[in-house]
């Protein structure tokens, strides 16, 4: 488990709300965070747009039951944060820790990368 003592509320609002919007799977408001020419990656598999970027939203996980904590999170720049997510649940492996790197645009999300956490 990583954690880099920076506090949730240190994060920029823009972050703070996407991952709060994200967590109880409400794409619409997760959205509103973005900017129209969103580029996302989970896991290698590429999603641009708003409109690929909502529905990745509404569907990522919703076959399976899970909770999602923060255990990490720093600041690289001002237009670069990495939080880390340790997600448990029905999915397979059932414990997974995962980086969150996002790259702003003034304060929309312009970019997000999911991955694996780096130890």
């Amino acid at each position: 488990m990583t954690n880099s003592g920076l506090r949730s509320d240190v994060l920029p609002a823009t972050v703070r709300d996407f991952l709060a919007a994200s967590t109880v799977h409400d794409a619409d408001a997760a959205s509103s965070f973005l900017v129209d020419d969103i580029v996302v990656v989970d896991q290698n598999e590429t999603f641009r747009g708003r409109d690929e970027v909502h529905a990745f939203l509404r569907d990522a996980g919703a076959e399976f039951e899970y909770t999602t904590e923060q255990i990490g999170a720093r600041r690289v720049d001002d237009d670069h944060w990495v939080v880390t997510l340790r997600l448990e649940g029905t999915f397979p492996g059932g414990v997974a820790e995962l980086d969150y790197r996002f790259t702003l645009r003034g304060n929309r999300v312009a970019e997000l990368v999911i991955g694996n956490h780096e130890a």
